[in-house]
């Protein structure tokens, strides 16, 4: 995390969050999870201020988290609750204090398949990886700071569903399924685009199977990220 010490403290600053640089202790290990109940679909949301993070499928169980972190007053705060067939998941940092500097902050956290999901990040500062492609998805939203997102959405998905990206100052790796229908847009202060697997059509790219009758994913990439590679294979 130390590469982006100094645009993570200007990007922190901005969003009004305070920065401080509180005792670190030992190397925290834990584990949390949350049974699947009988909701028809869940709203997850994921709100990390700085740290690496890591989204997949792989339980049996609505989620199994893992934390590793080196500061106590960071604990990560797990909540679910449920009303009129609905979930509402979130995990979050427990407090706008963001602490930089030889910070030790990691989740990895495993979703179930077998619930429709839609999926919030809202991710600070530092690396994500969000393989997402197994997953039952509805609509995924990320909104990223400073850092580093590489999300993977290949798989076999049953059902239409939107993703935005909306980002300050980073990098952003998107993969998609090839043999499902995507356009995808961008706009805003986008910097650097680098497309595979895509053709240009008018202010959209589309892959060869968008013409064709099935699920289509539509990908909206909007501001402030420095570049996005749009990859579909």
């Amino acid at each position: 995390m130390n590469r982006n010490l100094g645009l993570a403290l200007g990007a922190f600053c901005l969003s009004g969050c305070v920065v401080t640089t509180d005792a670190r202790g030992p190397l925290h290990y834990e584990s949390q999870a949350v049974d699947r109940d009988a909701s028809g679909r869940v709203r997850v949301n994921l709100n990390m201020g700085a740290g690496d993070l890591k989204v997949s499928s792989g339980t049996q169980k609505l989620l199994q988290a893992y934390f590793n972190y080196n500061v106590p007053g960071l604990k990560p705060d797990v909540r679910y609750s449920t009303a009129g067939g609905v979930g509402d998941l979130t995990v979050e940092q427990p407090s706008k204090h963001t602490h930089i500097g030889n910070m030790k902050y990691e989740w990895d956290l495993r979703l179930s398949d077998r619930v429709p999901l839609d999926i919030h990040v809202n991710f600070g500062a530092g690396q994500a990886q969000l393989d997402l492609g197994s997953l039952d998805l509805r609509g995924v939203e990320i909104d990223m700071g400073v850092g580093e997102l590489q999300m993977d959405l290949r798989g076999n998905p049953k059902h239409d569903y939107n993703v935005r990206i909306s980002g300050g100052v980073g990098e952003a790796t998107v993969r998609l399924p090839e043999n499902v229908g995507v356009d995808a847009q961008a706009s805003g202060g986008i910097g650097d685009i680098s497309v595979r697997g895509l053709r240009k059509q008018g202010d959209r790219w589309l892959n060869d199977a968008y013409n064709a009758p099935g699920v289509k994913i539509h990908v909206d990439v909007q501001g402030g990220i420095g570049s996005i590679h749009l990859i579909a294979e």
